[in-house]
């Protein structure tokens, strides 16, 4: 008996998820209604979870490999799992910022799974934004000019020195990207492997440039990109609980963690699943 409930939580993407323990095996037809949760909805919650290491990392690789982050230290003897903390003094989130996960790979993340530990009693929201809808909404000449696109994605700007993801912060370690950082040319529109539906494709922490174009000749159209697929009526804001495992898809969605809770500890811990190449 699948007792699964699914409840969108806005009009553009998002939707909660009960009737699910995930510190134990999901059968197969339980699995199969998340995983269509997950296609339908793009990001998917499931509150009130108490899970370990071990389970939060099993239940990602229902889903595909994990990957270790090139440039965030893993925990100790899981170095899967990447601890995204904000201690009262730091003055700097991580994930400050619209982007997609880990698109300056060749093979960008599949997606993330964000589970909460400790948050503070207000703030620290995180938004996420509909990158189909960015892509529908778009003119009809528009879609043709950006399909015959690609663009250039890279960790060099955001893992740079003066980069908001290098930044130090009290219990991260984080490695600044050095000169020798790879580049890699992924679809300004991007078809979903699972879905067939195209998605814009293209965000502001590591898309650096169109194929083929200088940086200043790409910078009006990205930047009306950038602006054009996170406005306000393609995304759903969420509020954390500690105990709430977040699961987005990161080939159609971005995501913004807000910064509003200065003073405050927050304490969240990522997993991330391999994706494959995009076209």
């Amino acid at each position: 008996m699948n007792d699964i409930s699914v409840q969108p939580i806005s009009g553009a993407l998002g939707a909660e998820i009960s009737g699910v323990d995930l510190s134990r095996d999901l059968s197969n037809e339980q699995f199969n209604a998340v995983h269509q949760a997950f296609l339908d909805h793009q990001v998917i919650f499931f509150r009130d979870q108490k899970i370990s290491h071990d389970q939060h990392k099993a239940f990602a690789r229902r889903f595909g490999t994990l990957n270790i982050h090139p440039y965030v230290k893993g925990m100790d003897g899981h170095p899967e799992i990447m601890q995204i903390v904000k201690e009262p003094a730091d003055k700097v989130n991580f994930g400050g910022g619209w982007h997609t996960d880990m698109s300056f790979l060749e093979e960008p993340a599949l997606g993330s799974l964000l589970y909460a530990k400790e948050v503070p009693s207000v703030g620290g929201d995180t938004l996420w934004a509909n990158q189909y809808l960015a892509y529908d909404t778009l003119s009809s000449g528009m879609k043709e000019m950006l399909g015959r696109l690609k663009a250039i994605h890279t960790a060099k700007g955001e893992y740079s020195e003066r980069g908001h993801s290098a930044q130090k912060r009290g219990s991260m370690d984080v490695a600044v990207a050095g000169d020798d950082v790879p580049s890699y040319e992924h679809p300004v529109v991007r078809t979903h492997p699972e879905t067939g539906r195209k998605a814009l494709y293209v965000n502001m922490a590591f898309t650096e440039k169109f194929a083929g174009m200088t940086r200043r000749e790409s910078l009006p159209l990205l930047k009306f990109l950038f602006e054009h697929c996170t406005q306000e009526g393609f995304t759903c804001r969420f509020r954390w609980t500690a105990g709430t495992l977040a699961f987005w898809d990161n080939r159609c969605t971005q995501h913004f963690a807000l910064n509003d809770y200065q003073g405050k500890r927050r304490h969240m811990e990522r997993v991330t699943v391999n994706g494959d190449k995009p076209f």
